[in-house]
């Protein structure tokens, strides 16, 4: 038997972090030593208030469906949430929780974008933005900021000329992934003038939002003038709360999306687990401390990092946010040849600019120990990668 596949699976490649943590786990396998830059996870356990929180709703009960777009105690704490953020025009009927900020960027772009709608990207943009906007039937427009140290500002006249009366949706990641920018204001506004002039809804993918550094402001996009009825906004506790593994996300938006959205929710994943939606309401009502210390550990990781790499000549655009970092490792090369060989021959693992949008760089995640950062850089050194 020969089996036909939609052409909107087959348009879309294999994710490019994930190929490469296979790797490193094959290596692994068979005896390596790997020091794994890829992850894009934060390597410390979920606090214990979240843990103890997750126990009690197990032995309270919570185990069964609950209403599709949330639990109320969860809806309603991420409501104070919004609104401490400057986002007061979200309500409990303006959200949808969801298993995973995956999730919820899957049923925006299933609700937004028909075939044939335009889905422009702020390159480098995480991976799964152009295979999430390929499975909706959507096309792309890209925009480059590579030359701007991955700044937004110095590229709005590009984004001018990328964007137009054809374009649906605009993926705004800041601070972002994969190179840890955070938008400045006048940015943000330039988003804002483009999006009104054009009628374009705008995703502002904030799941970093709690992690910047040195007085950085993360701006949330819906707090902007004539961005009230026309953002998306999106976060998750993966990153801030280290739950990845947890699967918990949300998005918010006018009242009409989260109705239509909701369609695809409920026939897709019904409702978020129960007890992790409990163990949600703890992280965002009692776990600021220890946000707070994960915060700081990666501040001084990555400054750890910029220094090791700057003593071999390499330049990093210091990140402002988040916990990956960008150096350009191939200018004259492929990038994807040096991931290969930084993996194969120095059992270092890191991601491919190019998966990003951006060849001739490669990502860093220092969501990783100092001492373990050093033996990446040394063994990267050592064979003349760096």
């Amino acid at each position: 038997m020969t089996m036909d596949f939609a052409s909107r699976v087959e348009r879309v490649e294999p994710s490019a972090t994930l190929a490469i943590s296979n790797k490193a786990a094959e290596l692994e396998a068979e005896g390596k030593d790997v020091v794994d830059l890829s992850v894009g996870e934060p390597d410390f356990d979920t606090p214990e208030n979240i843990k103890d929180a997750a126990k009690a709703a197990l032995d309270d009960g919570h185990t069964g469906y609950t209403p599709s777009n949330g639990i109320p105690e969860l809806k309603d704490a991420l409501v104070d949430k919004l609104h401490d953020d400057g986002l007061t025009q979200y309500g409990t009927d303006n959200l949808i929780v969801t298993p995973g900020g995956k999730q919820a960027l899957y049923e925006i772009f299933q609700t937004v974008i028909d075939d044939g709608d335009e889905v422009a990207l702020l390159d480098p943009a995480w991976v799964s933005y152009e295979a999430m906007a390929k499975l909706a039937g959507g096309t792309l427009t890209r925009v480059d900021t590579a030359a701007h140290d991955f700044q937004l500002e110095g590229a709005l006249d590009d984004l001018a000329e990328a964007v137009s009366d054809d374009t649906e949706l605009l993926v705004v990641n800041s601070p972002g992934n994969p190179h840890g920018a955070v938008y400045s204001r006048e940015a943000m506004e330039g988003v804002r003038d483009l999006a009104v002039e054009h009628d374009i809804t705008v995703i502002s993918d904030e799941i970093y939002k709690e992690i910047t550094y040195d007085g950085a402001e993360a701006i949330s996009l819906g707090t902007l003038d004539g961005m009230t009825d026309r953002t998306v906004t999106l976060n998750g506790f993966s990153k801030a709360y280290a739950m990845t593994g947890w699967r918990l996300g949300y998005f918010a938006g006018p009242e009409e999306l989260i109705s239509q959205a909701g369609k695809v929710h409920s026939h897709s994943v019904s409702c978020a687990v129960n007890f992790v939606q409990h163990a949600g309401v703890e992280a965002l009502t009692n776990t600021d401390d220890a946000v707070e210390e994960m915060r700081q550990a990666f501040a001084e990781r990555r400054e750890f990092l910029i220094d090791l790499l700057e003593e071999r000549g390499v330049r990093v655009p210091e990140p402002q946010g988040a916990f990956y970092m960008m150096p350009e490792v191939a200018p004259d090369g492929d990038d994807t040849e040096w991931c290969d060989e930084a993996i194969s021959e120095a059992q270092v693992a890191t991601v491919p600019g190019s998966a990003f949008g951006t060849p001739g760089y490669a990502r860093f995640s220092y969501a990783n120990s100092k001492d373990r950062l050093q033996e990446a850089v040394d063994r990267l050194a050592a064979e003349d990668l760096l």
